[in-house]
């Protein structure tokens, strides 16, 4: 799947693109479209992101008001829904939406900005998510997003995620086959 980062300047600070850019780019592949709403209130362009053909919508706790309303509009738009939490926002806050979700992509960095550390955390904080969504029976994945290597993954995917997210590590590398493969592996 391809990644899309959608920054807006509010609910992080940099600016990335917006649903044109996905609409332009969706003839060129067939590849699933996650796109990430790094946005302030995400309910006001869900709409449009689903038309421009995002096949799963990412959208943080932490930017609306209704998490459970914006989850069910993505999902009645016949798009995958899935909510993300920030480092500092316990685990437990998505617990309620669950059964509403996809996908939940725990952030291993603050959102907005490439290149960042691996927060050691993280691994506590999928283990929690992965231990409820399996206490309730659900088919939920999770996703990890930030400072992802070969080292990292290993210890995301031991702690139970299942969709790992990794910019830096392959495009700042010298033989990016070789480093997804590392990261496959």
């Amino acid at each position: 799947m391809i990644h899309l980062d959608v920054m807006d300047g509010l609910f992080v600070p940099n600016i990335s693109f917006g649903f044109p850019v996905v609409e332009a780019l969706r003839p060129l592949t067939e590849r699933i479209f996650d796109v990430h709403l790094m946005i302030a209130e995400p309910e006001r362009y869900i709409e449009r992101f689903a038309r421009a053909g995002a096949d799963i919508i990412t959208f943080h706790l932490e930017a609306t008001e209704d998490p459970a309303a914006v989850l069910r509009a993505i999902r009645a738009l016949g798009v995958k829904a899935a909510i993300s939490i920030k480092p500092a926002t316990p685990p437990e806050a998505v617990f309620p939406y669950l059964s509403l979700c996809d996908m939940v992509l725990v952030m291993s960095v603050e959102p907005g900005f490439g290149g960042q550390s691996f927060i050691s955390q993280t691994p506590d904080r999928i283990r929690a998510v992965r231990a409820e969504i399996d206490r309730l029976g659900l088919l939920v994945d999770i996703q990890v997003d930030g400072g992802i290597n070969e080292t990292t993954a290993r210890l995301c995917v031991a702690a139970g995620a299942n969709v790992l997210v990794a910019g830096s590590s392959v495009f700042r590398a010298e033989d990016r086959r070789a480093a997804i493969d590392a990261l496959r592996s």
